[in-house]
Order: structure tokens, then sequence, then C-alpha cells
């Protein structure tokens, strides 16, 4: 099996295509190989490349600049990939692509559920809605709706910040009101092989670390693994001003996956995970 991977110089992009080199053939592709905002030149690539699957780890993730940037961020979150199920739908392929938890507004009380309808609050959010609506393009796609990702080889995400922070026994501030289910990257790549493996109905599914927490939690239990005593600043979410507006409650149910025989450690077992294979 052929798998092309985009966006693979990035945080998840890099563990998808390691992980699935063990399943066939994978020609991953950065942005500077291929800049999916440019439809001829996916066109082009999935011609050349014809693979059975393409997984999309491409994005324009600058939250708070897509308020500046918001042509940007279209381009390449939403209109490319319309691009890429267009070029999958010609070529039989299937489609991966990975949205993201802002779409929704985070003013619920419970995990949403796939069902539940969208709200983006940002242009970086309403960027991610519409390339899901445009996944759909592709006969045969999938959704996978990420959180709070942490881990691979670019160490960029706020729990490696949180962990260098305690690590090095500086401040570290931490939201108490902002409620998630974070994401391991390593899970998430797992999760997508046992995907593509069962092929489910296509759509959209939650793909997050099992457990709900708030940071302040994540940072407590990060602290408790590593033996050290950290120096916290809780932090409400009222109190921090951005440019681009978050979900307070983004935590996500992934009930939908677990129901198709793919279950997900919760957010403990994959911190502990983490940390022990970083330290």
């Amino acid at each position: 099996m052929r798998f092309l991977v985009t966006g693979a110089g990035g945080q998840l992009g890099a563990v998808i295509a390691e992980r699935f080199s063990a399943l066939g053939d994978v020609i991953s592709m950065t942005r500077n190989d291929l800049d999916i905002s440019r439809e001829p030149d996916v066109l082009r690539a999935v011609g050349q490349v014809r693979p059975d699957v393409i997984i999309n780890c491409s994005a324009y993730n600058q939250v708070d600049r897509a308020e500046e940037q918001a042509v940007q961020a279209f381009e390449v979150n939403a209109f490319g990939v319309l691009a890429l199920a267009r070029a999958a739908r010609d070529a039989g392929a299937v489609l991966v692509h990975y949205s993201t938890d802002f779409v929704f507004d985070g003013v619920s009380d419970r995990p949403y559920v796939e069902s539940d309808p969208a709200a983006p609050q940002s242009n970086y959010a309403r960027s991610k809605l519409l390339g899901e609506w445009f996944a759909a393009d592709a006969p045969l796609h999938y959704v996978l709706r990420v959180e709070s990702l942490f881990g691979g080889p670019l160490a960029k995400s706020s729990i490696d910040r949180i962990l260098d922070a305690i690590q090095r026994g500086e401040p570290a501030r931490v939201f108490v009101d902002r409620t998630v289910t974070p994401s391991y990257v390593t899970d998430v790549a797992e999760a997508t092989t046992q995907l593509l493996a069962i092929r489910p109905p296509a759509g959209v599914y939650h793909c997050v670390n099992s457990g709900v927490t708030t940071w302040l939690e994540v940072a407590l239990e990060a602290a408790r693994l590593l033996g050290r005593d950290p120096n916290l600043i809780p932090t409400e979410v009222a109190s921090v001003s951005l440019p681009a507006k978050r979900p307070k409650y983004c935590a996500l149910s992934n009930e939908k996956l677990h129901r198709e025989g793919i279950g997900m450690p919760n957010w403990q077992d994959a911190l502990a995970r983490y940390i022990a294979g970083h330290s």
C-alpha cells in the first residue's frame, strides 16, 4: 500500500510518516515539497505518486496570527484540503485529514461529540471547519479532530513548555479553568493506522486521549511523574488577552472511535509514556 503524507515536517506529520513506514511505501512531503494551497501542484503530485491513502498533516496553525492573516489560513486549512479531496477522489484514494477542537465555542459542560453543532470563534477555527466540509469531497474520507497535541520530535507543545519549566525550576503559568482532552501524537498515529485497517463509515471522529482534565491538573501530574516540586501560577482564561478567542471548555469525547473498536489510552498514561521516553 502506498501512503502520501503531506505536512511531513510538522509535529504530527513526522510521527505519522514514521509509523506508516512499517505498513507500506510512504512518500513524505513537507511544505517545501508540496504547498497544498496550490491546487495544480497537488493534482500533479497525487497523479505522480498514485497513493492509496493521502494523510494530510499540513496546517496553518498560528491561531493568533490568523486574525490578521485570514487569507493564508483559509488557503491552507480550507482550500488546500479541497484540493487534496478532489485529488483523492480522482485517484480513488482515501483521505485522512486532521482538524481541531477549536471548531466548537467552548460553552459546553460535557465533552463534545461529533454531532454537536460547530460554532468557531476565530479565523483559524473557521478555516479548519471549512476544511472539514471540503474533506467530504473525497468519497472515502476521515476527519480526525485532535486537541492539545504533544509528543513527536519538535517538542514545542504547551505540555513541553510546562515540562521544561518544571525541570528547570522556573514558574509555569497554567490555566485552571480551561478543560481539555490532550492528544499524544503517538496514540493519534496508532489510531489512524487502526482506522484505515477497519475502514468504518466515512466522516468525523474525535481522536484524543481518554479523560477530561485542566492544564493545572496536567501540570501537577507532570510534576509528580518528574518527581519535582513545581512552581505553578494558576491562571484564569478571562485574565489573559489574546487576539484569537479560544474555547474555554474544549474536551472531546472519543466514544465514537471507541465504538469502532479503537480505544485511546487515558491522558495520564500517555503523559507517563512521553516523559519516560524523554527522561
